[in-house]
């Protein structure tokens, strides 16, 4: 059994574990596996002679958790909408959270997340 840790800033909620786990889980050779969206941690048990730590970091890759996620930026101008109204997302970046973006604004929902989330395929 082999055990190997792997930083994934992009795992920043508890949907995100669960996630994380499901994918990991349905990998063969995985045993155990725990993960952190407060350390933004993965930890993974593995046999190695049926799983390889590439493989898993691979597919931890694939699903968008070891990479930083992209954050959009604002402009400070106000967008139009058909309407014709005029609206700002209200946007404050918090220079002690270190590139944590907020808003307020009432957005309808799509059906589809209104931001990247790894985990979750947004062309659908």
């Amino acid at each position: 059994m082999e055990t190997r840790r792997f930083q994934a800033p992009s795992l920043y909620g508890d949907h995100h574990v669960s996630e994380v786990r499901r994918i990991l889980f349905q990998l063969p050779g995985v045993s155990d596996t725990y993960a952190s969206s407060a350390f933004q941690l993965i930890e993974v048990s593995f046999d190695p002679e049926k799983v390889s730590a590439e493989q898993i970091e691979t597919c931890l890759r694939e699903a968008g958790y070891l990479d930083e996620m992209p954050m959009l930026a604002e402009p400070e101008t106000a967008s139009v909408r058909a309407d014709g109204d005029a609206s700002f997302r209200h946007t404050v970046v918090y220079e002690s959270l270190r590139g944590t973006i907020s808003f307020a604004q009432r957005v309808e929902s799509g059906g589809r997340p209104l931001w990247p989330c790894p985990g979750i395929d947004s062309r659908k």
